[in-house]
């Protein structure tokens, strides 16, 4: 866990304590990209309900970033979930997060919803039906 928490703290700066965050969180999956030994990437999620499932945290060591890790990590979970009797995934980002937004759009999520949290950050809620692919 502490090597996951350094990649989180490379990943969005700052130092957040990913195992509070993690603390009273539904039962989490966990996918990895690893470089040997090291970790390069992760995506977190739990499910919302028995059929859909929220992709929570995730990102790429920006040493590792364009090379697909992303990609296939988000596939596995989706590959992950199907098996698992999921229907929908959903997931929220910022504009500032780019790259992330481009990527579910590319890879079938819809756009549902936008709002302003209470420190004033635009969000973006976006899901997928798994069913369509």
């Amino acid at each position: 866990m502490e090597a996951i928490q350094h990649l989180h703290n490379s990943i969005f700066g700052g130092n957040d304590d990913l195992l509070a965050k993690m603390d009273g969180k539904p039962t989490l999956l966990f996918n990895l990209a690893l470089d040997g030994q090291k970790p390069v990437g992760y995506k977190i999620g739990y499910g919302l309900s028995q059929t859909k499932f929220y992709s929570w945290l995730g990102g790429v060591h920006p040493e590792y970033r364009n090379l697909g890790i992303a990609s296939t990590l988000m596939h596995q979970q989706h590959y992950f979930l199907k098996q698992y009797g999921f229907t929908s995934v959903q997931t929220k980002t910022m504009n500032k997060w780019r790259g992330m937004l481009i990527l579910n759009i590319k890879n079938g999520f819809n756009i549902v919803e936008t709002y302003t949290d209470k420190n004033g950050r635009h969000k973006i809620i976006l899901e997928k039906d798994l069913q369509d692919g």
